[in-house]
């Protein structure tokens, strides 16, 4: 983890790193930078709660195989849940990173 956060500082430098940067080129690098963590972020913890998701439903499937249809279904909605999620945060860094509100004058 302390590598990866290194080299990510270590290109932020460098894309900083141009001489006479405006504010508005300021605005945008920490947009995109600002979208793409927000991004990953929103992906790890829709995967984490998939994964917990997936693996309460098989564990109620192999307690109650009865019921394994109903569990299914559950699950799926569930997933579409989780999935929206990190859909809305792809919309909203999109928003920011093309159509950015904090450039409008």
């Amino acid at each position: 983890m302390k590598k990866i956060l290194f080299v990510f500082f270590a290109f932020m430098g460098v894309a900083f790193a141009a001489d006479g940067m405006s504010g508005v080129d300021l605005i945008k690098a920490y947009s995109a930078i600002g979208a793409v963590v927000g991004l990953g972020i929103a992906a790890l913890g829709g995967a984490i709660g998939m994964g917990n998701t997936a693996a309460a439903t098989i564990s109620g499937i192999a307690r109650n195989p009865g019921i394994g249809g109903k569990l299914t279904t559950t699950m799926f909605i569930a997933i579409a849940l989780i999935e929206a999620q990190v859909i809305y945060t792809l919309v909203i860094a999109l928003i920011v990173l093309y159509s950015n509100p904090l450039l409008a004058a």
